[in-house]
């Protein structure tokens, strides 16, 4: 018995062969399961078995392949028969070992196949316009605040940001439009990270989870939400709130005349709203494995796929089977080259498909991290020397990292823009210029003493007065940040959002300063003074005034009345009247919060997503969070087990006695990244909400900036 008659015989397991589909119009024998049925007859027929993936609903349908083969075999002098699977991973399995000759499958997979088993492409079927792909997008209903960015024509407002934390709907696992190039492309531009191992293709589930939302839609076959159409009604019904589909989604499944082909949980078709698009995505492909098939047979195959479109009767039956009406001659370069930037940043396939065809464990592509950082002379050589966070993280990594000094926020930005660093950690002003006007990353934020990932700023009174008075009033009427209009306000001077727009963004949001047209064109200082007093304290630097401590002496010497301070700065530094900085503490007691006008981010890691590849940046991200896991322990005694000095891991259980006492995680973190942890974040997650702030108030973000770029 031949291979082939094994191939057709075998009903075990994926191997359920069905009379169906294509043809082959070639008189000569071809290797694999191709070739002539009857070596002897005069009038030899030739055998061609196609893998696809076949659902129970079709074969009762017009869309049964079988109706195609049948055509086919009764016209031509060639025998098609299916070689029906039930996974893509199957339908790469039976190309992989010869048991069929080509097998129609989604791009994306046919990707896959290419860069793991070398199985090339040679013929994809075009779309109604003659393409031979389609536009990828995400769709979203027109009352999302994803459509409003997108349609509000701001720069500073970006759709994809705010995908994080909503319920997608894709169409299935590693399908193309549906998974890869929407993950690869929020991946590469930094808009997600991966959560997880970066040589795991699991990872990219957990990554889509974390992302998204945890009710996110990743479907199996034949489940109600597969597919593109599954996709969409999902969107449709309000189980997801984006769904990544083609561009032609939306016309092919809901056409807005009342046909049979609108499906019946169609929304009105103004009521979705496309993204602009992130890819071209290349339309699904006939491929085979070039160690069964020589280039005649190549040949022969990809003339008679091209044929089909010539007839009206195959060109119907080709479009109910494949969804298309021709088909065109390519090859794996021209066809699928577009995905390797895009799946490059998915966690394990740019690991195991592009880089190591081995399979070895990959982690960072660097030879060497450099890590941009400010520098005094004072911290050389001691627990505050940023060469200890170096020799941790080249520890971790197993490659070299450097310090790359700089004198500036501003320069911070300028070395990732250039790659001369490929992390910085920079403080909030610095993080959402880089964010928003650069299109840099963020990778991590700096966890304070509390856990948090902010700071709260809040206006303050002193306890006597009309202000704080109302503050505790309970009633909800005599908001004291409204009634503080008009009033004497006391400001830090020290930045621009601690000291003006964070007041001027709560006024705003909260209704109690009403911007007029001219607004854009008045300095912040102007807006404060219009809105609180003209002779509202704005301090310059050594001036009475200046910083935390002096807006609050601001207050304590009644020039002003209503002073903006972080909301921990009173408890931390003015106890009593005799401690505290100097003669303005009037004691703890004597002054009152009057709640919170906004939040400062803390310092976050930045880098260059265009420089910095998805599994290099997670396997940083990794290595940063390991500090998290040591504990520096000093003549520590467990009863029964002795007395313990160095550097305990948590995660292993171990004490490392080699590791000197500032090179242990926990005081890194404290002595030279001034916190108590690091955590995961992404730039919308961790900046969102003050990026947000910012556009509230006119010249934010410009203010924002200059003052970067002066170094102040």
């Amino acid at each position: 018995m031949s291979s082939c008659d094994i191939a057709h015989d075998n009903t075990n397991g994926l191997k359920i062969l069905v009379s169906v589909t294509c043809l082959l119009l070639f008189s000569s024998t071809l290797s694999g399961c191709m070739g002539s049925t009857d070596d002897n007859s005069s009038d030899e027929r030739t055998t061609l078995v196609i893998a696809y993936e076949v659902s129970p609903e079709m074969l009762d349908s017009g869309t049964n392949p079988m109706i195609l083969a049948d055509y086919i075999s009764k016209n031509t002098n060639f025998d098609v028969s299916i070689y029906t699977v039930d996974s893509k991973v199957a339908m790469l399995e039976a190309l992989r070992f010869g048991n069929v000759d080509i097998a129609y499958m989604d791009s994306g997979n046919a990707w896959i196949g290419w860069n793991q088993y070398g199985i090339e492409a040679l013929a994809a079927d075009q779309k109604s316009d003659g393409r031979p792909y389609y536009n990828a997008h995400a769709w979203v209903l027109e009352d999302s605040d994803m459509a409003i960015a997108h349609l509000d024509s701001d720069p500073l407002t970006n759709p994809f940001s705010l995908m994080e934390g909503k319920v997608s709907c894709h169409t299935g696992w590693l399908e193309s439009v549906g998974m890869m190039l929407p993950m690869g492309f929020l991946l590469g531009l930094g808009y997600a990270n991966v959560i997880g191992d970066p040589n795991d293709i699991e990872s990219l589930r957990d990554t889509i989870h974390g992302f998204f939302s945890e009710d996110s839609s990743i479907p199996d076959p034949g489940t109600p939400y597969y597919g593109l159409s599954g996709a969409l009604k999902c969107l449709s019904e309000g189980e997801g709130e984006i769904a990544f589909v083609k561009d032609n989604t939306i016309t092919d499944h809901c056409p807005e005349e009342e046909t049979s082909q609108r499906e019946d949980w169609c929304l009105e078709n103004s009521r979705y709203v496309p993204l602009p698009s992130f890819a071209k995505a290349p339309s699904d492909v006939f491929v085979y494995n070039p160690e069964y098939l020589d280039n005649d047979s190549i040949n022969n195959v990809t003339n008679l796929l091209k044929s089909l479109g010539d007839d009206q009767d195959s060109s119907d039956m080709l479009f109910n089977t494949f969804g298309t009406r021709g088909v065109i001659e390519t090859n794996s370069d021209d066809h699928l080259g577009i995905y390797s930037s895009f799946v490059s940043s998915i966690p394990g396939i740019s690991a195991y498909y592009v880089d190591d065809a081995e399979g070895g464990d990959i982690t960072i592509s660097l030879d060497e991290l450099r890590i941009a950082f400010q520098i005094t002379d004072s911290t050389n050589g001691t627990n505050q020397d940023p060469s200890l966070l170096a020799d941790f993280l080249s520890n971790e990594l197993g490659v070299n990292v450097s310090i790359l000094q700089v004198s500036s926020e501003s320069e911070k930005i300028s070395s990732l823009q250039s790659g001369d660093a490929h992390i910085a950690f920079v403080d909030h002003s610095t993080s959402v210029i880089g964010w928003k006007i650069h299109g840099l990353g963020i990778l991590a934020a700096i966890q304070n003493n509390d856990e948090t990932t902010s700071s709260i700023l809040s206006g303050w009174a002193l306890s006597d007065s009309e202000l704080a008075s109302y503050a505790v009033d309970g009633d909800e009427s005599t908001d004291p940040l409204h009634l503080a209009a008009g009033m004497v306000s006391c400001h830090t001077g020290v930045d621009p959002y601690s000291s003006l727009i964070a007041p001027l963004s709560y006024m705003v949001g909260n209704g109690h300063l009403v911007l007029s047209e001219d607004s854009e064109s008045k300095s912040l200082e102007d807006l404060v003074r219009s809105h609180f007093s003209n002779i509202s304290s704005i301090p310059s630097v050594n001036s009475s005034y200046y910083g935390e401590s002096g807006a609050i002496r601001c207050i304590s010497e009644d020039f002003g009345k209503i002073a903006f301070v972080s909301e921990n700065f009173i408890n931390e530094e003015c106890k009593d009247s005799s401690e505290g900085d100097g003669d303005w503490c009037l004691g703890a007691n004597n002054y009152t919060s009057l709640g919170e006008i906004g939040s400062i981010p803390t310092t976050s890691v930045m880098y260059n997503p265009s420089i910095l590849d998805t599994r290099s940046r997670t396997s940083i991200l990794n290595a940063l969070i390991d500090m998290n896991y040591d504990m520096y322990l000093e003549n520590y005694t467990r009863p029964g087990m002795g007395t313990y000095t160095g550097c305990y891991d948590i995660s292993v259980h171990k004490v490392f006695h080699e590791i000197p006492k500032e090179g242990c995680g926990d005081q890194i973190l404290k002595n030279i990244l001034n916190g108590l942890g690091i955590v995961r974040v992404t730039s919308q997650g961790h900046l969102g909400q003050f990026s947000d702030n910012l556009l509230l108030v006119p010249g934010a973000f410009s203010a924002l900036e200059e003052s970067l770029l002066s170094g102040e």
